[in-house]
């Protein structure tokens, strides 16, 4: 579990991570450098979910070796998909990270909601309705392995 407490925003009690796979975790169905080695050191501490419409058809290849439970979803309404396996897993107990219009959902729900652009962009709608922006996802993820970082961010 990652437990923070945010001064003046709330307390986190994370146990689950959920990311979307293309345009998250990967650009042109292949993993960002450094996102393997941070998943196997998130996954210590809490429980890792990749949830994808799996546009590459790669994802099972690309993350064979990963700690992370992989969902597949059906085309057509992977947002609501999406948003199931996070109320399925507790919202108020997940971290979603994702870039875009079908990772709203989950990302408005959760507990923490991390919106990444990489070089696919990001959903406007997306973007707003999540708790923290990075600039790619290997800084994402490092906010949960040093989650200090998000106090700097989310506190008032």
């Amino acid at each position: 579990m990652i437990e923070i407490d945010i001064p003046g925003y709330r307390s986190l009690r994370l146990e689950h991570l959920v990311c979307d796979f293309n345009g998250t975790l990967a650009l042109d169905g292949k993993p960002v450098p450094g996102v393997r080695s941070l998943l196997q050191k998130l996954s210590d501490r809490i429980s890792v979910h990749v949830v994808t419409a799996d546009t590459f058809g790669a994802v099972r290849e690309e993350l064979a070796d990963a700690p992370c439970r992989i969902s597949v979803l059906p085309p057509g309404k992977e947002d609501w998909g999406k948003l199931e396996l996070v109320r399925r897993l507790g919202a108020e107990r997940t971290v979603c990270i994702g870039n875009g219009r079908n990772d709203r959902r989950m990302i408005e729900e959760a507990a923490l909601g991390i919106v990444v652009v990489l070089a696919e962009g990001a959903a406007v709608k997306t973007l707003m309705s999540a708790d923290v922006v990075a600039p790619d996802v290997v800084s994402a993820l490092e906010l949960l392995a040093y989650p200090l970082r998000l106090v700097a961010t989310l506190r008032c």
